[in-house]
């Protein structure tokens, strides 16, 4: 027995949308058997956007159920059947959500009509419940509504079962498949064959265009657990609707994944890459001089073109790093940025600060400590490459770090004979100026977890 759901929702994600409507349509494996609807009080507003898609308005669920009141029915029509829906990773994950907060586990065998139409009718352009219908010749009634596209869906199933001709169904129903976690418009068959091995990865919508990109040192291992039931990020529909394939580069080492990564996200932008976007914005040390001849530190976001004296993932990085500077080399705080106030600085009164902020000290005693905190900026300018594994037998990784900036990656053989950074750069391609891949670099040479790292 088959139990075929489709819902209506706040939003597209379980973890902060609520069901407004569900249908339940009975099916015995070969025709509709029963039915069973309700609408669901969310217990929030149901945007307006929302309410134009289905027309359930926030007066229509106003003295309908809470989820809560009607759990033990909507269970006893779900219970010791399989799941059915139409992209059912949607459907079950608001359900699921729901009857975990009721108190209840719930965890059926499943079947989604997406990745089975996919598989049984091949070639489509779209596996769309609209267009999957009208190719099987199934007419909709009362679209985006739970019950009418319940039917619908059980309809398509009905037609899927007559021309399953190779165990499609019985296959995705074993437990072991791994079909279920999985985008709906992701064939098995792509994650099957990417590698267990250390690189960067891509996720390509429907026109081949990358969406987003990632770096794994198991790239089939983090595909899978990208759509794990832990992994909420990746189980919002729209992102997981829009993934339909997946290619990968192998980098041999975390480090070139690392650098790597940075540098594709740069090139290409792609649009789920949220995380990794908020990264770029580096922070910088400048040094400019007043109108009252003194030379100051200011700490803030770098603009393309310009040439800090260090560069930091984050505003606390750059802070610490001129805090260092400023008890270093006995500066004034205010003068380097780190504080706001008019008059004296904090450190006027231990002694720390000579007055330079009070006109104690003058311009030419307090602009030769800055001078001398400015070179000791280029002093950890550092030129180094490091070798590490390749990505196969006989090969070598390169990563080249050249005047304290990353300069490139490569991979040469293990019998190739280096001379030097000069040498090194010879081997490898040139990259885009990259300040996160700097940091990355310059991170992994202060606490190396693999390779051999050469100065010059």
């Amino acid at each position: 027995m088959y139990a075929v759901v489709d819902i209506e929702t706040t939003g597209g994600h379980a973890g902060n949308h609520r069901i407004t409507e569900i249908a339940i349509v009975h099916h015995d494996g070969t025709s509709i058997t029963g039915e069973y609807q309700t609408l669901i009080n969310p217990a929030r507003n149901i945007p307006s956007f929302i309410t134009n898609l289905t027309g359930i308005t926030n007066e229509m669920v106003s003295d309908a159920p809470l989820f809560e009141e009607v759990a033990d029915e909507i269970l006893s029509h779900l219970e010791g059947k399989i799941f059915v829906a139409h992209n059912a990773q949607f459907d079950f994950g608001f359900l699921k959500r729901e009857f975990e907060g009721c108190g209840i586990a719930w965890t059926p065998k499943r079947l989604c009509t997406v990745r089975l139409g996919r598989r049984i009718v091949p070639g489509l352009k779209s596996y769309s419940l609209g267009i999957l219908a009208q190719h099987l010749g199934i007419g909709i009634e009362n679209r985006h509504r739970a019950i009418g596209d319940a039917v619908a869906t059980a309809k398509i199933f009905s037609s899927l079962l007559r021309r399953d001709q190779t165990g499609e169904i019985e296959k995705s129903l074993k437990r072991n498949s791994g079909e279920m976690v999985l985008p709906p418009h992701l064939d098995r068959s792509v994650v099957e064959e990417l590698p267990d091995e250390t690189g960067v990865y891509y996720f390509h919508d429907h026109h081949g265009k990358i969406i987003y990109v990632g770096k794994a040192k198991s790239i089939r291992k983090r595909i899978y657990g990208h759509f794990s039931g832990t992994a909420s990020e990746w189980n919002r529909t729209k992102v997981r609707n829009e993934i339909h394939n997946i290619t990968c580069e192998l980098t041999g080492t975390e480090l070139i994944a690392l650098v790597h990564e940075a540098q594709e996200i740069r090139r290409l932008w792609p649009r789920y890459n949220l995380a990794q976007k908020e990264l770029f914005e580096v922070w910088g040390i400048h040094s400019y001089e007043d109108r009252n001849g003194f030379l100051r530190f200011t700490v803030g976001t770098t603009k393309k073109g310009s040439e800090p004296h260090a560069c930091t993932t984050s505003k606390g990085e750059a802070w610490n790093l001129m805090w260092e500077k400023v008890r270093e080399f006995e500066l004034c705080p205010r003068l380097s940025g780190l504080q706001k106030t008019t008059g004296a600085c904090s450190n006027v009164a231990s002694g720390e600060c000579h007055g330079a902020c009070t006109g104690k000290e003058q311009t030419d005693q307090y602009n030769a400590r800055m001078k001398m905190a400015i070179e000791s900026f280029s002093e950890n300018r550092e030129s180094f490459f490091i070798v590490d594994k390749g990505r196969k037998r006989g090969e070598r990784s390169l990563v080249v770090f050249d005047n304290g900036k990353y300069f490139g990656f490569g991979f040469v053989s293990s019998r190739a004979k280096i001379s030097g950074v000069s040498g090194a750069k010879q081997l490898v391609s040139p990259a885009r100026e990259n300040r996160i891949a700097d940091q990355l670099v310059r991170n992994w040479a202060e606490n190396p977890s693999s390779g051999k790292i050469y100065f010059d």
